[in-house]
Formats: structure tokens, sequence, C-alpha cells
């Protein structure tokens, strides 16, 4: 467990929980509480984390702001969901076209912070799509790449994880199919949203195997 320290905001009293088997569960980077809520199903202190308000319909689960200022509290398990535009492969031509270069820096510096505390012991999954090989170089290589055909939605989306101090996730529901809805989302004002969702057969399988069912 990541102890207090001083020069962190922390919480208000009472969020962070002892309770038996609970585990205090840090979602960073999630407006759509998809994860969070997955953990707290199986009856776990989870908290999504974000700069935006969140979208999944449970304000007091959620904690505005940046996350950095909330890494250094009792978390039993930080799972992350950094930002992945200046870092995806998808994206790569864009660093020299556009001179995005910086962009991918401060990108690769948010995702160190989480690398570091998995480093440090604290049980730690970061989530991202498939990088390039200039973030490679500044992020390392991911553990493993998991598809949403793996955990019960007919669709084809590379999903890699870099994991600390926790075990591979273990296929739950292989289904046929392999479309790429995502990827085929036309533009819109929510499309970054919707593309960087976590689905809940993913959410499910993470709450499951890195915490477990309090209740049983």
């Amino acid at each position: 467990m990541l102890k207090n320290s001083t020069s962190a905001p922390l919480l208000p009293n009472g969020l962070l929980g002892e309770s038996m088997g609970s585990l205090n569960v840090l979602v960073a980077c999630e407006e759509s509480q998809e994860v969070t809520k997955a953990f707290r199903k199986l009856g776990h202190n989870a908290f999504s984390c974000d700069l935006q308000d969140c979208s999944g319909g449970k304000p007091e689960w959620h904690i505005k702001g940046d996350v950095i200022h909330q890494l250094y509290n009792e978390w039993d398990l930080i799972i992350a969901h950094p930002p992945c535009t200046r870092l995806a492969n998808s994206g790569v031509r864009w660093l020299a076209e556009r001179d995005l270069w910086q962009d991918m820096y401060f990108a690769c510096e948010l995702f160190n912070h989480f690398q570091s505390l998995g480093k440090m012991g604290v049980k730690v999954a970061i989530e991202n799509p498939i990088p390039h090989k200039y973030a490679v170089e500044y992020i390392g290589k991911y553990s493993q790449i998991i598809q949403p055909w793996q955990f019960g939605h007919p669709e084809s989306k590379a999903t890699c994880l870099w994991l600390y101090n926790l075990p591979e996730l273990k296929p739950t529901n292989i289904v046929e199919g392999r479309e790429q809805k995502v990827w085929k989302m036309p533009p819109s004002s929510e499309r970054t949203k919707l593309r960087s969702k976590t689905y809940p057969g993913i959410a499910a399988a993470m709450a499951m195997q890195w915490g477990g069912n309090t209740f049983a």
C-alpha cells in the first residue's frame, strides 16, 4: 500500500476505507467510470479521477482534478488510462508534420509517473493503444495486448497493458466477431470520450482478477 505524502492534497476524511478484503482503488484519467463501477460492484472502495466531470452517473465516486495530486494517498491498486493522442501509433505522422514532439514528451512524463509507482511496489496497470516507436523509447514496451473479443464483445481494438505487480489479464469470454467499430466512429464532439471508454467486459475482468469479489 502506498502511504500518504505530506506534499499531496489528501482526500476528504472517510473516502479511503479499511474494510476487510476491500481494496482502495484509483482509476486515473477515467470520466466514464466503467472500471470504477466494476470494482464497486464487487465491494471495493474505488474512485475515478479526471479533469472532467464524470459521465458514469456516480459523482460521489469521482475526484475531479489533477490526478498527480491524488497519487500519494493510500491506494492498494492504481489503474491508469493516460491520454494517448500523442503516444499512439495511429497518430505518429502528426508528430513531425505538426511539430508535436513537446506534447509527446509531456504525455510520456505523465505515463512515467504511474510507472514510477509500479517500480516502487504499488500494484499498477496502465492502459493505452499500441504506441509508436518514439513513445516506446520513453515508456517501454507493454506487458500484454488484449482485445474486446476476448471479453465478450464482438469487436477488434488492440489495447496494451503495462503491468506492475499484477498478473496478466486472462480472457473471460472469447466470442466471434472482429469489427472495428471504434475506428469507424464518425467525427463528433463525443468521439474522443466514446473511443476511450473501457469495454464493460474488460472492466469486469479487471475487477474480478485484480480485486476479487468481497461479497463471496
